[in-house]
C-alpha cells in the first residue's frame, strides 16, 4: 500500500504524472515531438495529455533537427520546452542544435537570452528492439558545456529530477531508461522535486564503491547480494555537472571503486570518473578502479543483446576483482 500522500507508479506513470503536473503549474511549458499527441507517445509516456492540453501538447514532424531547434525559438521567447526525441539515437539528426544553439544560448547572449528546455529521450538496451534503438550515449551530451545531462533509476526518482529539470533555466538532456519504464513500481510522492547536480547514496557500505546510473543501477543492486562484502552504491543521478564531491568521500572511506555503465568502454563516463577519483583520492585507493561496460561495438540485435549489457553477474565479477587485488 502506497504511504500517505504517495502513489504507486511505474516510471512510465511518473513521467507522464510530472508532465501533466508542470502543464498544469505554468502556463509556459508545452510538450511535443513525434507522435506525442494523439497517439500519446511511442510508449505512451504522453498520453492523454493532448485531451487535457491542446494548445500545448502536440505531434511534431518526424525531424529532430526542427524539434530542438523548435525549442530554441519557444524558450528563447519565454516559453519552456519539453520536447521527447523517440528515441536517443534519433538525436543524432538534431545534435548539431544542441552543440551549437541549446547549449550555447545562454554565453552567446552574455545571459540576457537563456534556453529552459527538456529534450525527454528514451535510452539504453533491454527491450531488444531494432538498430538505433538501444544505445547509450551519455558521454556525447555530457561533454558539450551548457547541457545538463539526468538519469532517473526509479520511478520517485524520475518524478523530481523531471519536476527539476522542467523547473531548471537552463537545457536538460533527460535520458530515461527503456527497460526500467514498466519493470516495477514504487511508492513516488505527490509533490516531489529533486535537485540536479547531487548524487545519492542508494546503499551504505565500507569496503567499495560501486557507481552505476539508470538501468544499471538496478542489476548493481541485484550484484552486491552475490557480494561478500560490504559494498556502498552511489547514483549520480546527474552526470553533467558530475558530484564529484559525493563520490570522492565515498572512495576515500573505502578505497576502492567500481563504475559500471553500459555505453561503450572507450571514451565513456566511467573513464571520466576514474581520473576525478585518481585526482582527488589516489593516496586512498587500495586498488585501481574498475570498470564494467558495455562492449565497443553497436548494440546488438535480439540474440546477443543480453550479452552485451552489464549484468549482475559481470557487476559481481568486478567487484570481487576489486576486492582481491594486492
Amino acid at each position: 500500500m502506497a504511504e500517505t500522500g504517495t502513489e504507486r507508479l511505474r516510471t512510465i506513470e511518473a513521467v507522464n504524472e510530472t508532465l501533466r503536473q508542470e502543464l498544469e503549474r505554468d502556463d509556459a511549458v508545452v510538450v511535443y515531438g513525434e507522435d506525442v499527441g494523439r497517439a500519446g507517445g511511442v510508449f505512451r509516456a504522453t498520453q492523454g495529455l493532448i485531451d487535457d492540453y491542446p494548445d500545448r501538447v502536440f505531434d511534431a514532424p518526424v525531424a529532430e533537427a526542427g524539434i530542438i531547434g523548435a525549442g530554441v525559438g519557444l524558450a528563447a521567447t519565454g516559453m519552456r520546452p519539453v520536447p521527447e526525441i523517440q528515441f536517443q539515437s534519433f538525436i543524432y539528426q538534431g545534435f548539431h542544435q544542441l552543440a551549437q544553439h541549446v547549449a550555447r544560448i545562454r554565453s552567446r547572449t552574455r545571459g540576457t537570452i537563456t534556453c529552459p528546455m527538456t529534450i525527454r529521450t528514451p535510452y539504453g538496451g533491454g527491450i531488444h528492439a531494432l538498430e538505433l534503438h538501444s544505445e547509450s550515449f551519455e558521454t556525447g551530451f555530457a561533454h558539450v558545456p551548457g547541457l545538463k545531462v539526468v538519469f532517473p533509476s526509479s520511478p520517485p526518482e524520475t518524478k523530481g529530477l523531471l519536476t527539476a529539470a522542467i523547473r531548471s533555466p537552463d537545457p536538460v538532456v533527460f535520458m530515461e531508461p527503456t527497460r526500467l519504464y514498466r519493470s516495477f513500481r514504487e511508492d513516488v510522492p505527490a509533490d516531489h522535486e529533486i535537485p540536479l547536480g547531487e548524487a545519492r547514496v542508494v546503499e551504505p557500505g565500507e569496503d567499495v564503491t560501486v557507481v552505476a546510473w539508470g538501468s544499471m543501477l538496478r542489476e548493481t543492486l541485484d550484484a552486491i547480494d552475490d557480494v561478500d562484502a560490504s559494498v556502498e552504491v552511489i547514483d549520480p543521478r546527474t552526470l553533467y555537472p558530475l558530484d564529484t564531491e559525493t563520490i570522492v568521500e565515498s572512495v576515500v572511506k573505502t578505497g576502492r571503486c567500481v563504475v559500471v555503465h553500459e555505453a561503450p568502454r572507450t571514451g565513456g563516463l566511467a573513464g571520466e570518473i576514474t581520473a576525478r577519483v585518481n585526482e582527488e583520492a589516489f593516496l586512498y585507493l587500495e586498488a585501481p578502479v574498475e570498470r564494467v561496460t558495455g562492449y565497443d561495438v553497436p548494440v546488438p540485435l535480439f540474440a546477443r543483446e543480453d550479452d552485451y549489457l552489464p549484468d549482475a553477474e559481470r557487476i559481481a565479477d568486478g567487484i570481487r576483482r576489486t576486492l582481491e587485488f594486492g
